[in-house]
Protein backbone atom coordinates (compact mmCIF):
# COMPACT_ATOMS: atom_id res chain seq x y z
CA UNK A 1 0.00 0.00 0.00
CA UNK A 2 1.58 3.77 -0.83
CA UNK A 3 0.41 5.14 2.73
CA UNK A 4 1.02 8.82 0.83
CA UNK A 5 -1.99 8.86 -1.58
CA UNK A 6 -4.15 8.58 2.07
CA UNK A 7 -2.29 11.63 3.64
CA UNK A 8 -3.57 15.21 2.78
CA UNK A 9 -1.89 18.26 2.24
CA UNK A 10 -2.97 21.48 3.75
CA UNK A 11 -1.26 24.51 2.26
CA UNK A 12 -0.35 27.40 5.31
CA UNK A 13 -1.45 25.67 8.26
CA UNK A 14 -1.17 25.83 11.13
CA UNK A 15 0.56 29.08 9.88
CA UNK A 16 1.63 30.62 6.39
CA UNK A 17 4.63 28.61 4.25
CA UNK A 18 3.73 25.58 6.48
CA UNK A 19 2.63 22.32 4.16
CA UNK A 20 0.86 20.51 7.42
CA UNK A 21 0.43 16.49 6.31
CA UNK A 22 -3.07 15.73 7.60
CA UNK A 23 -2.95 12.01 8.83
CA UNK A 24 -7.31 11.68 9.36
CA UNK A 25 -7.51 10.67 5.74
CA UNK A 26 -5.44 7.91 6.30
CA UNK A 27 -6.89 7.37 10.04
CA UNK A 28 -10.57 7.17 8.22
CA UNK A 29 -9.75 4.37 6.05
CA UNK A 30 -9.94 0.60 7.68
CA UNK A 31 -6.95 -0.51 5.13
CA UNK A 32 -5.01 2.22 5.60
CA UNK A 33 -5.38 2.19 9.33
CA UNK A 34 -4.05 -1.65 9.65
CA UNK A 35 -1.09 -0.94 7.20
CA UNK A 36 -0.23 1.82 9.86
CA UNK A 37 -0.47 -0.41 13.14
CA UNK A 38 0.79 -3.54 11.19
CA UNK A 39 3.82 -1.68 9.82
CA UNK A 40 4.87 0.38 13.83
CA UNK A 41 3.84 -2.94 15.78
CA UNK A 42 5.58 -5.55 13.38
CA UNK A 43 9.04 -3.04 13.48
CA UNK A 44 8.98 -3.84 17.01
CA UNK A 45 8.17 -6.77 17.99
CA UNK A 46 11.11 -8.74 18.53
CA UNK A 47 12.08 -5.40 20.99
CA UNK A 48 9.42 -6.67 23.14
CA UNK A 49 8.30 -3.44 24.45
CA UNK A 50 6.23 -3.66 27.82
CA UNK A 51 5.25 0.33 27.31
CA UNK A 52 3.87 2.30 24.55
CA UNK A 53 4.29 5.80 25.02
CA UNK A 54 2.23 7.85 22.73
CA UNK A 55 3.15 11.94 22.07
CA UNK A 56 0.26 14.35 22.37
CA UNK A 57 -1.65 14.30 20.35
CA UNK A 58 -1.69 12.02 17.75
CA UNK A 59 0.26 9.13 19.17
CA UNK A 60 -2.68 8.96 21.60
CA UNK A 61 -4.85 7.58 18.14
CA UNK A 62 -1.51 5.06 17.28
CA UNK A 63 -0.32 4.33 20.76
CA UNK A 64 -3.20 2.29 21.90
CA UNK A 65 -3.56 0.31 18.66
CA UNK A 66 0.10 -0.32 18.78
CA UNK A 67 0.25 -1.43 22.53
CA UNK A 68 -2.52 -4.18 22.16
CA UNK A 69 -0.79 -5.37 19.30
CA UNK A 70 2.24 -5.80 21.02
CA UNK A 71 0.71 -6.99 24.29
CA UNK A 72 2.16 -3.95 26.08
CA UNK A 73 0.68 -1.24 28.50
CA UNK A 74 -0.19 2.54 26.81
CA UNK A 75 1.35 5.50 28.45
CA UNK A 76 0.68 9.71 27.49
CA UNK A 77 2.79 11.98 27.10
CA UNK A 78 1.00 15.18 27.74
CA UNK A 79 1.40 18.86 27.50
CA UNK A 80 2.14 20.58 30.77
CA UNK A 81 -0.75 20.62 33.29
CA UNK A 82 -2.42 17.63 32.28
CA UNK A 83 -1.57 14.91 34.04
CA UNK A 84 -3.66 15.05 37.51
CA UNK A 85 -0.35 13.34 39.57
CA UNK A 86 3.15 14.20 40.03
CA UNK A 87 4.84 14.22 36.68
CA UNK A 88 8.45 13.79 35.24
CA UNK A 89 8.88 17.30 32.72
CA UNK A 90 11.12 18.31 29.95
CA UNK A 91 10.94 21.77 28.30
CA UNK A 92 12.00 21.59 24.33
CA UNK A 93 11.10 23.36 21.31
CA UNK A 94 9.65 22.60 18.55
CA UNK A 95 9.21 23.83 14.51
CA UNK A 96 6.78 26.32 15.81
CA UNK A 97 7.45 27.10 19.71
CA UNK A 98 8.70 26.03 22.48
CA UNK A 99 6.67 23.68 25.28
CA UNK A 100 6.92 21.28 28.39
CA UNK A 101 5.86 17.58 27.67
CA UNK A 102 5.23 15.48 30.96
CA UNK A 103 4.68 11.58 32.12
CA UNK A 104 3.36 10.35 35.71
CA UNK A 105 6.26 9.51 37.72
CA UNK A 106 4.88 6.30 38.93
CA UNK A 107 3.73 5.10 34.71
CA UNK A 108 7.33 3.50 33.77
CA UNK A 109 8.90 1.47 36.24
CA UNK A 110 13.08 0.98 36.57
CA UNK A 111 14.00 -1.40 33.44
CA UNK A 112 10.69 -1.23 31.71
CA UNK A 113 11.44 -1.25 27.95
CA UNK A 114 9.60 1.67 26.09
CA UNK A 115 8.61 2.09 22.50
CA UNK A 116 7.53 5.82 21.81
CA UNK A 117 4.99 6.41 19.14
CA UNK A 118 3.95 9.84 16.93
CA UNK A 119 2.49 10.35 14.21
CA UNK A 120 5.40 13.15 13.00
CA UNK A 121 9.26 13.39 13.19
CA UNK A 122 9.92 16.83 12.39
CA UNK A 123 12.42 18.82 14.54
CA UNK A 124 13.20 15.87 16.59
CA UNK A 125 12.38 18.10 19.91
CA UNK A 126 9.77 16.39 21.25
CA UNK A 127 10.64 13.18 20.64
CA UNK A 128 14.04 13.80 21.76
CA UNK A 129 12.42 15.24 25.08
CA UNK A 130 10.25 12.09 25.49
CA UNK A 131 13.12 9.91 25.02
CA UNK A 132 14.45 12.10 28.25
CA UNK A 133 11.70 11.90 30.83
CA UNK A 134 11.57 8.17 30.28
CA UNK A 135 14.91 7.54 31.03
CA UNK A 136 15.08 9.71 33.67
CA UNK A 137 12.09 7.40 35.24
CA UNK A 138 14.52 4.23 34.60
CA UNK A 139 12.83 3.24 31.32
CA UNK A 140 14.86 2.07 28.47
CA UNK A 141 13.54 3.05 25.21
CA UNK A 142 13.74 0.82 22.66
CA UNK A 143 12.88 2.91 19.75
CA UNK A 144 10.70 5.20 18.00
CA UNK A 145 7.82 4.98 15.42
CA UNK A 146 6.55 7.37 13.22
CA UNK A 147 4.06 7.22 10.22
CA UNK A 148 5.85 10.76 8.71
CA UNK A 149 9.33 11.97 8.70
CA UNK A 150 9.59 15.65 7.39
CA UNK A 151 13.87 14.70 6.50
CA UNK A 152 14.46 18.20 5.65
CA UNK A 153 13.84 19.42 9.57
CA UNK A 154 16.88 16.90 10.45
CA UNK A 155 14.68 15.72 13.54
CA UNK A 156 16.50 12.23 13.50
CA UNK A 157 19.76 13.88 14.03
CA UNK A 158 18.25 14.09 17.90
CA UNK A 159 17.44 10.48 17.72
CA UNK A 160 20.12 9.12 15.89
CA UNK A 161 20.95 6.41 18.58
CA UNK A 162 17.60 4.68 18.64
CA UNK A 163 16.12 2.59 16.71
CA UNK A 164 13.43 4.79 14.47
CA UNK A 165 10.82 3.12 12.16
CA UNK A 166 9.34 5.65 9.75
CA UNK A 167 6.56 4.27 7.55
CA UNK A 168 6.43 7.82 4.64
CA UNK A 169 9.44 10.34 4.86
CA UNK A 170 9.15 13.76 2.90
Amino acid sequence: MNLREYIRDVPDFPKQGVVFKDITTALKDPEALAEIIINLSGHFESKLPDIVVGIESRGFILGPAIAKELGAGFVPARKEGKLPEKTESKDYDTEYSRDTLEIHQDAINDGERVLIVDDLLATGGTAEATASIVEALGGKVVGFGFMIELSFLNGREKIANYDVKVLETY
